[in-house]
């Protein structure tokens, strides 16, 4: 673990952020409980991601089940190909992920992209050693290993299901129902932040990498043909690009421009991507994410979903690597299709035209009375492949004969018998099946990234001072109070104060535990960007002391103007020398 992991980790665990749960039976890899702290700060940067790409989008949310039946997941391909990779420690029995260990051992980046003999081969190559035992791991074969998390819904097994590995199904598997409540206009949105559970086989750098994890999703459905996003708003938002063809190069570098440039130059591809890199970047600064430490990365060839046509990763740099916080992937059409294909619904989106149109429909009516005695029970299964051969090829009927495929076994028939023919028909409008453009943030890792970036040291007095430098809007706590000492009725003033400002809807805490200074470092520590001190002149002019963290700078407010100040301060519309 980095120097700035190790620090992050103690005052994680010290102040209530993040630890390892269950401790106290030894613990399960993979598993974090968020402490008073973390459980706030995750609770503020969930409103603003809902503020930002719900709100303000216009578009939809809902909450799907974590446990969902295998025909999910068997129609999504999750069944068949959501794996890692695995080497298994001859000696000791350990598991680890092989492409994980060539990275650590190697220059080699996003190894999980190469073949699995390819990284066998890696790991001879090195004389890699099981990272538990030291037991030589040359030779040990690699295999794929699937990560779903599978159980029994009911009693006994015969309803298979699993723990969702992404929200995004939860959400595609509701599209018949949810494009209803779109009224069948496109494009739209539907969100949901949810927990996803993947079986990491080696669970690493404490929120990194886990079993269990919140996704904020959004799944964005639009017609490919017609719909494209208004750049304007983003058009000159600057990213920090590392382009496929940069990381390819021996001498690639990072490259800055604007996202109108990123588009014009066909630096990213797709319209709705770069849409959402510009309104990511920003809402990314809004919630501490230090953009010195911060880029894009794209996806390279071999990393591509097999469905995926674009993907780029919002990275940010923690303890010297740099680590996805956030997918933004083009899904195209693959998950409806596959849907649709497994379940018989329609998941597609009927588009009503300004103008009904004439056009030539080939068609088929086959003579049941010919197909039913020559192939028997296959006779209706032969007529709905005509039909859809006629729609797909009708080129195909031009002949004496056509010829239809049904599990590998041709079957010939008469272009006579097959009824086929080509009809004028007016039409009102198309069946369209969206495309899906998806940005996925891991909640997890931006809590432990806002933290890791927020996380700063000064001298303060002669000494030295540790504190979070977070937004204030990302603050668990927004103000402490304190009695300057319990009596003489400062205390039951402080109280009031506390009480008052906790009535306003702030976060506060109420803290008379030892030297005002020590408790200005306990706030500080956690992040807390304001605190207000109750002091004899409080009492003679009912005004209080309001210090600010980053800059420990001091002013006195008036208790009735308290409120109103602090909320201006944690919005940005005033600043301390103003109050």
């Amino acid at each position: 673990m980095s120097e700035e992991g190790k620090r992050l980790a103690e005052l994680a665990k010290r102040r209530g952020f993040f630890f390892p749960s269950a401790s106290v039976y030894g613990g399960a890899a993979g598993f974090y409980t968020y402490g008073p702290q973390g459980a706030s700060l995750k609770r503020n940067l969930e409103d603003a991601w809902r503020d930002r790409f719900v709100f303000r989008e216009g578009h939809m949310e809902l909450e799907g089940p974590d446990v969902m039946p295998e025909a999910v997941f068997e129609a999504s391909g999750h069944l068949d190909g959501f794996d890692d990779m695995i080497v298994e420690c001859p000696e000791c029995g350990e598991s680890h992920r092989a492409d994980h260990l060539v990275e650590d051992a190697t220059a080699l980046e996003e190894v999980e992209a190469l073949p699995l003999d390819e990284v066998q081969d890696l790991i001879a190559d090195h004389d890699l050693t099981c990272p538990n035992c030291g037991t030589a791991l040359a030779g040990e074969p690699v295999e794929q290993f699937n990560l779903m998390f599978a159980t029994n819904i009911g009693p006994g097994s015969s309803s298979p299901g699993y723990l969702r590995p992404e929200t995004a199904q939860g959400i595609f598997v509701e599209f018949p129902q949810l494009k209803e409540y779109a009224r069948n206009q496109l494009p739209f949105g539907v969100a949901q932040i949810g927990k996803a559970y993947r079986n990491e086989i080696s669970p690493r750098k404490s929120l990194i990498r886990v079993r269990e994890f919140t996704q904020a999703e959004l799944e964005h459905f639009v017609d490919p043909e017609t719909d494209s996003p208004d750049l304007a708003p983003v058009e000159d938002v600057e990213l920090t690009l590392y382009p496929a063809s940069e990381q390819t190069d021996d001498d690639g570098e990072h490259v800055t421009m604007t996202v109108g440039e990123a588009v014009e130059r066909g630096v990213v591809g797709n319209e709705w991507i770069a849409y959402y890199l510009g309104r990511a970047k920003t809402w990314f600064e809004r919630i501490g994410v230090d953009m010195e430490r911060f880029r894009y990365r794209q996806h390279l060839g071999g990393e591509l979903a097999h469905y995926a046509s674009e993907c780029w990763d919002a990275e940010a740099e923690l303890g010297g690597d740099w680590v996805e916080i956030t997918g933004f992937g083009d899904r195209a059409d693959y998950d409806l299709k596959k849907h649709a294909e497994h379940s018989g619904e329609d998941f597609s989106v009927f588009k009503q035209y300004d103008e009904p149109k004439v056009v030539e429909k080939p068609t088929v009516d086959p003579e049941m009375g010919y197909l039913g005695p020559e192939f028997g029970g296959t006779a209706g299964e032969i007529a709905d492949a005509l039909e859809t051969l006629a729609e797909k090829n009708p080129q195909s009927f031009e002949g004496d004969e056509v010829t239809v495929e049904l599990d590998d076994e041709a079957f010939t028939v008469p272009v006579e018998k097959t009824g086929f023919s080509v009809e004028e028909v007016k039409e009102t409008g198309e069946h369209v099946t969206p495309q899906v453009i998806e940005p996925s943030f891991g909640v997890g890792r931006l809590v432990y990234t806002v933290v890791a970036h927020a996380l700063e040291r000064d001298e303060v007095d002669g000494e030295e001072r540790t504190y979070l430098s977070l937004p204030p809007e990302m603050a668990p706590t927004t103000v402490g109070v304190f009695p300057l000492m319990d009596k003489d009725g400062l205390g039951e003033r402080a109280h009031e104060v506390a009480a008052d400002l906790r009535e306003a809807g702030m976060a506060v805490t109420y803290d008379d535990s030892g030297a005002i200074g020590r408790r200005y470092r306990r706030q500080d520590e956690i992040g807390t960007p304001y605190c207000v001190t109750v002091d004899y002149d409080t009492l003679e002019d009912d005004t209080v002391t309001v210090r600010e963290r980053d800059t420990t700078a001091q002013t006195r407010v008036p208790v009735d103007e308290l409120s109103e100040t602090l909320q201006e301060l944690r919005d940005g519309d005033r600043s301390l020398d103003d109050a």
